[in-house]
């Protein structure tokens, strides 16, 4: 075999006993074996390895049966290699750090200024969150950016951000800047990185299908086909916030009118509530909750904008059929006020009512999952042994 060749089997049997700690909780290195299809020997190699590298560690000896030493545990270390994720929007930057065993490590929202700079606000956040991972001893193997508009095909460059006119690689640049980096940061939509998140860590565990929908300013979906992310040919597929399935004359930030975006996006709801913005759209979205405890007005307002939603999701769903779908973003906080008349509209509406409509669920990580979504994208080379954990 050529050196080259070695190296890569070393680094794919290293992701895979990585893979196997992280989806299959702590084992023994017969257990180890037994999940990877790998020989013993090489197992516990590897095992040596990655704790050299304070990738895993040692916990207590098990016994699997009456004779023969005990085996002794294995399980991921705590933080050490991780990745980062961050997620831009018009009202706020946010980052999130992954350990490989899914556990956040640091978590961090910015708001934006008045003027809407989001590219200082995530150089000061990236820079900030650089220097206190080198302080606190954690190694960052990569940082994705979640942006809500479409990336090219290089996973670097942003093509169509309409809320925030960020085309090129503005933002993955002042990442690398920040950690010293070059070419190493990626940017992905922010729709698929929380249907990442919410499938791997939140309210769509056990889905195989799934649909996720933001809710910020911008409108967008996530879609997970057989638990992989679905893309489309050039990685632009889930852009449903600017299908023309919105209020007729209703302008949307695009400069176009009927997008659905424009009827069931965080503006659409102030606008149907009559209130100001209040902070990041989770926040926003917890005022207006409050606000419709006394305001049957605002009650209102909310469930107009839930009966376009689940028009909305009626036409998504009846094309891609998803066994779940989450509502994510600013729809969580007002929970049975939007989900109710979402659901009742979706029913009516949905063209293959006979066959059930799916189940309609609101998100659990909140406005975390994109950037948590980032930081798991962040580590999927690593998880696909295409970086050396044993370096």
């Amino acid at each position: 075999m050529e050196p080259g060749g070695a190296e890569s089997l070393r680094r794919r049997n290293a992701a895979a006993v990585v893979r196997a700690l992280r989806e299959g909780g702590p084992g023994s290195r017969a257990d180890l074996a037994a999940r990877t299809g790998l020989a013993k020997a090489t197992v516990g190699t590897i095992v040596g390895g990655l704790e050299e590298r304070g990738v895993v560690r040692d916990l207590e000896q098990v016994r699997s049966g009456e004779r023969g030493r005990p085996g002794q545990l294995v399980t991921l270390e705590d933080g050490r290699p991780v990745g980062v994720g961050f997620e831009v929007n018009v009202a706020y930057v946010a980052a999130v750090v992954l350990d490989l065993g899914g556990v956040v490590r640091r978590e961090v929202t910015r708001p934006v200024a008045n003027d809407g700079d989001v590219l200082t606000a995530l150089a000061a956040t990236a820079t900030e969150l650089a220097a206190d991972l080198d302080a606190s001893g954690l190694r960052p193997l990569g940082a994705t950016v979640a942006l809500p508009g479409l990336v090219g095909g290089d996973d670097r460059t942003a093509v169509w951000v309409p809320n925030l006119d960020l085309a090129g690689r503005g933002l993955v640049d002042a990442v690398d800047a920040a950690f010293g980096w070059t070419g190493r940061a990626r940017a992905s939509n922010d729709a698929d990185c929380s249907a990442l998140a919410e499938l791997h860590l939140g309210a769509g565990r056990g889905a195989d299908h799934l649909l996720y929908l933001t809710g910020t300013v911008g409108i967008g979906a996530g879609m997970i086909e057989s638990r992989r992310l679905l893309r489309g040919a050039r990685g632009f597929a889930g852009e449903v916030g600017h299908l023309p399935i919105g209020e007729a004359g209703a302008a949307c930030g695009c400069g176009r009118t009927g997008c659905w975006e424009a009827s069931v996006g965080l503006h659409a709801l102030l606008a149907a509530v009559g209130l100001p913005e209040a902070g990041t759209p989770h926040e926003t979205a917890a005022e207006v909750a409050r606000a419709a405890e006394s305001s049957a007005e605002v009650r209102d307002g909310i469930a107009s904008v839930g009966r376009w939603l689940g028009r909305g999701l009626a036409v998504v769903t009846g094309i891609l059929d998803p066994g779940a779908v989450v509502l994510g973003g600013y729809f969580v906080p007002l929970g049975d006020l939007i989900l109710e008349p979402a659901a009742d509209e979706l029913v009516r509406t949905l063209a293959s009512g006979e066959l059930g409509p799916p189940d309609l669920r609101l998100g659990r990580l909140g406005t975390a999952s994109a950037a948590c979504g980032a930081a798991e994208r962040a580590l999927e080379e690593t998880f696909a042994g295409a970086v050396d954990l044993l370096a």
